[in-house]
């Protein structure tokens, strides 16, 4: 499948060649995630020959997992794009794009645009791709705060702290002591380019690191010892304790983490999610964590999105919550993002493949 080219026709006696439309519709209704002005103009300066950047000043409304409500300066736009650049990509933008030949999406996740629609575009021909590997660094290091967070008893020392009380030995002994990082095995279910982030920091760190992806007979990734496919996932939930999840919502994963498997998990573990909040199941894991099964739970994505006001997570001292913002690096994560869209831009005009093809049946 290749690129649409320039046509060239006559006006006013001069020759002219049309340019190649590429439609950024990144004014998300969530703050952090808004192209800011400065990098817009850049990505405009440095559009090859015969190619030109429309920027969409509207606020599209968006959600975890891309766009949810285009605006109408979007969909007016779309008309004449060659390429769109969104989080994610809905119907009614396709709908109003006949010329679209590629859609990019910013965002890694990008369940909510696997829409009939969708499927019938990319089977006549229309190329779908996302930011997946861009998010990837930051989300690792949020991770390991958060783990850190409880091996290291910092929740207690803020509480002590908020309390004015000087007392050593709860952080010295008990289910609450402090331990080393390096004591844990860990298990990151996902082992795509967030989960290998995650396995490299970790690794380095001393752990042994256990991945599960859908292909296993693909090896491990870097940062992995071993990894193991979906049918072992009790097998490995029973020897993890720390349990980070990072792999993309799809049928096969909801409530991925459910009740029984919680059970398998041994006493004191941790449990990370900084993929979508409908692999764990919520009700299930406030049961653990009342329990006193687990250590704790650093949780970055929730099946309601903002967390209810009068959910129990809230108010959970073995609970780190964080607001759907563990990939959130304002200096660093504008490169990585229009990195990867220009590099396959390049690739695009070329007629090359392009990276981080979406593949609609796995779902990522």
């Amino acid at each position: 499948h290749g690129p649409r080219r320039g046509t060239a026709g006559e006006r006013g006696g001069r020759c002219v060649v049309s340019t190649r439309l590429v439609l950024v519709d990144l004014q998300s209704s969530s703050p952090h995630l808004r192209l800011p002005e400065a990098d817009a103009l850049q990505l405009q300066a440095r559009a090859p020959h015969g190619w030109r950047v429309s920027v969409v000043n509207s606020t599209a409304v968006t959600a975890a997992n891309g766009t949810s409500r285009a605006s109408d300066e979007t969909l007016t736009a779309a008309s004449e794009a060659e390429v769109y650049v969104g989080y994610g990509v809905t119907p009614p933008v396709l709908a109003a794009a006949p010329r679209l030949q590629w859609a990019h999406s910013a965002s890694a996740g990008i369940g909510g645009s696997i829409t009939p629609e969708l499927r019938e575009r990319v089977l006549r021909g229309l190329l779908f791709t996302n930011s997946a590997g861009a998010y990837g660094e930051v989300m690792a290091e949020t991770v390991l705060a958060g783990v850190l967070h409880f091996t290291r008893s910092i929740d207690v020392a803020v509480r002590q702290q908020a309390a004015r009380e000087w007392n050593q030995s709860v952080i010295a002994h008990g289910d609450m002591s402090a331990r080393e990082l390096s004591e844990h095995r860990v298990l990151v279910i996902g082992a795509g380019g967030i989960g290998s982030c995650v396995a490299r920091l970790f690794t380095a760190l001393g752990c042994e690191c256990t991945g599960i992806r859908r292909r296993p007979e693909l090896g491990p990734p870097d940062g992995f010892s071993r990894v193991a496919g979906p049918e072992a996932v009790e097998r490995e939930l029973s020897q993890a304790e720390i349990v980070v999840i990072a792999a993309p919502d799809t049928r096969d994963t909801t409530s991925l983490l459910n009740r029984a498997r919680l059970a398998l998990l041994p006493r004191g573990a941790i449990v990370v999610n900084v993929a979508r909040g409908a692999l764990i199941d919520e009700v299930a894991l406030v049961e653990a964590l009342e329990h006193g099964m687990l250590r704790g739970a650093v949780l970055d994505v929730f099946q309601t999105e903002p967390l209810p006001m009068d959910h129990p997570l809230w108010r959970h001292p073995k609970v780190l919550v964080i607001p759907h913002v563990s990939g959130v690096s304002p200096r660093r994560q504008w490169a990585r993002v229009l990195g990867v869209f220009e590099d396959n831009w390049r690739r695009y005009a070329a007629g090359e493949p392009l990276r981080n093809i979406v593949d609609l049946s796995a779902g990522y």
